[in-house]
């Protein structure tokens, strides 16, 4: 079972990759942690059905683009935390940093994503925003099961793509979120 004392160790000595992507525009993600009955929980993210966003109705972890008046990449993955679903990080034990990653299609905007990893003390009331059809918590421990995480046929822009994916209780998690919750979790489970 993954434990938080096990995030702690994996990430202390983790040094995340950067990208080097000039003509792209930065973004950061939490990927936030919360110890609850059945192990360690992640905060997932439904974002609502949207024409202008390119990430429409995906699972995702809360975060967005850098805005001018954010600090640095942290405060951008703390702002948007807070805005999309009223969780409020600032208290938070920051965990680490995940390697940077870019969408693979030219067909989505030019973006780099830092993850940063946050835990939770206590659980906080989730209050979605208008860009999110909802936020839940989703054991971590679910995403090793057998027969959740497996490759899926999805049509995208008109091609049909076969994507690695897990599927959890009707929600599939893919693209970039299974981008950087996979590593995390072989992460964490090499150092187990």
């Amino acid at each position: 079972m993954i434990t938080l004392a096990a995030v702690r160790r994996a990430l202390r000595d983790h040094r995340p990759q950067v990208a080097d992507a000039p003509d792209a525009r930065p973004a950061a993600v939490a990927l936030v942690l919360l110890e609850g009955e059945q192990g360690l929980e992640i905060l997932l993210i439904r974002r609502a059905e949207r024409a202008d966003d390119p990430w429409s109705g995906q699972i995702a972890l809360p975060g967005g683009r850098y805005d001018c008046g954010d600090r640095d990449l942290e405060a951008t993955a703390i702002r948007e935390t807070r805005e999309e679903t009223g969780v409020d990080l600032s208290g938070a034990e920051r965990l680490g940093v995940l390697d940077d990653l870019y969408p693979r299609t030219p067909a989505l905007p030019p973006v780099v994503v830092r993850p940063f990893v946050f835990a939770l003390a206590r659980r906080s009331p989730l209050v979605p925003s208008d860009e999110v059809q909802r936020a839940f918590w989703l054991p971590l421990e679910r995403l090793s099961e057998p027969g959740v995480r497996r490759e899926v046929t999805l049509t995208l822009r008109g091609a049909v793509r076969v994507l690695p994916a897990y599927v959890v209780d009707g929600e599939m998690i893919w693209g970039m979120t299974e981008r950087i919750v996979t590593p995390f979790v072989d992460l964490i489970s090499n150092s187990l």
